[in-house]
Order: C-alpha cells, then sequence, then structure tokens
C-alpha cells in the first residue's frame, strides 16, 4: 500500500486538479475543469492511506453508493489510471436521451430483474433517480446513463 505522502505525490503531479485541504487532516482534490456538478476527484485522502476517487460511469470498478472508488489499496500505477479516467469522465457530458415530455408531469418507469425484484427510475428536475421502495438508489444527469445502471443491474423495462 503507497503511503499518504506518496499518493499525495502522485495526485499533485495533475495539474488539473486542485488541492483542497478538509477537516481531519484529510485532502480532496477538485477539478474544476468539470462539465458536470461533480468536480471532487479525490475525495478524503487521509493520512493512513485511505481515500476515495470519483468513478460513478467507470467500469470495471468497486464503487460505494455516490459512485467513489476506495483506492487504499491501489499501486502508483491504479492510482494514476483511475484518477487520469476520472478527469476524462468529467471532461466529457454524456450522451442524453431525447425529451418527449415537454410538460411538468413526473415521469416514472418500472424495471424489474428476473427474481422480480423492482426498482422505480423516476425523472426529477434534470436528474433521472433509481427508487428501491422509499430508497434512493442511485441519481444520474441523464436517461441514458440511468438506463445502462439498471442494464448491467440485471434490470429491464416492464
Amino acid at each position: 500500500m503507497l503511503t499518504f505522502e506518496e499518493k499525495l505525490a502522485i495526485i499533485e503531479t495533475f495539474p488539473q486538479l486542485t488541492r483542497n485541504d478538509v477537516s481531519l487532516k484529510r485532502v480532496n482534490f477538485h477539478f474544476e475543469g468539470s462539465l458536470h456538478e461533480k468536480k471532487t476527484v479525490v475525495y478524503h485522502l487521509h493520512p493512513n492511506g485511505n481515500g476515495f476517487v470519483y468513478g460513478a460511469y467507470l467500469k470495471g470498478y468497486r464503487k460505494d453508493d455516490k459512485g467513489n472508488i476506495n483506492i487504499r489499496d491501489f499501486s502508483a500505477d491504479e492510482l494514476r489510471t483511475v484518477i487520469e479516467a476520472s478527469i476524462e469522465m468529467l471532461s466529457h457530458k454524456r450522451e442524453t436521451a431525447p425529451q418527449t415530455n415537454h410538460s411538468k408531469e413526473q415521469v416514472e418507469e418500472t424495471w424489474t430483474d428476473k427474481n422480480n425484484n423492482t426498482l422505480q427510475l423516476q425523472q426529477e428536475d434534470s436528474l433521472w433517480n433509481v427508487y428501491h421502495g422509499m430508497n434512493l438508489e442511485a441519481s444520474f444527469e441523464s436517461y441514458v446513463e440511468a438506463e445502462q445502471y439498471l442494464k448491467e443491474e440485471g434490470f429491464s423495462r416492464k
């Protein structure tokens, strides 16, 4: 495992990122060039070596419910790769589905998996939210992203 100082040295080689010291000696790094509301690439890098990189739409990584990837045990190459991918992800707007509903009516779809579990996809203002009952599972900036997530999780439109 890389030390805090080693991780910090790698992260600081990215000129696109701005360091922000936060509580408990943790450090965040923001990407001000982000084309999304999300700007934090490195979240809560801690002196104990733990920390996260935002990767909500990146494939091949285990993520928490906020789309963060734990980098505690990442090698130097893995850390560089995930940071590059996060910056790249935030540098591009993702394709959105055409909007056919021009009224203020809420759009809602039901999705099911092979075990008959159901999730609700709802358009709420500019976001597409996935709900399991009353609990918010995930939130996306476009229908295309929400649809991709649901399909990857084994769900299909009812």
